[in-house]
């Protein structure tokens, strides 16, 4: 079992499936053919993310329709917080330039 959320970003075909699940509800199927990966690969993955709760699956019929968890990015988010401010307060450092020069 991966440890954090970190590791679980750390495999290319995760992000992948992620990348897609923030775009909205997506069946495995559709993932497969999205990602043109096996599906076995496919479905390995979604049962990482699923068991880290970074994804949630429900079954409607015979298919398995999988959704983003954004609470399971909560350690990301945390980690990046103060890396956001940085950006930002250099944002607004040249959203400020950028006024006086248009005087």
């Amino acid at each position: 079992m991966i440890n954090s959320s970190f590791g679980l970003l750390a495999d290319p075909t995760r992000r992948q499936i992620l990348d897609e699940l923030v775009k909205g509800e997506r069946s495995a199927g559709a993932l497969v053919k999205l990602l043109k990966k096996k599906q076995p690969t496919v479905s390995k993955q979604l049962r990482v993310l699923r068991e880290a709760g970074l994804a949630t699956v429900r079954i409607d019929a015979q298919r398995r329709i999988y959704k983003l968890n954004p609470d399971g990015l909560k350690e990301i988010d945390a980690w990046l917080a103060p890396y956001r401010v940085l950006w930002e307060n250099r944002l607004d450092d040249l959203e400020r330039t950028l006024a006086t020069m248009e005087k």
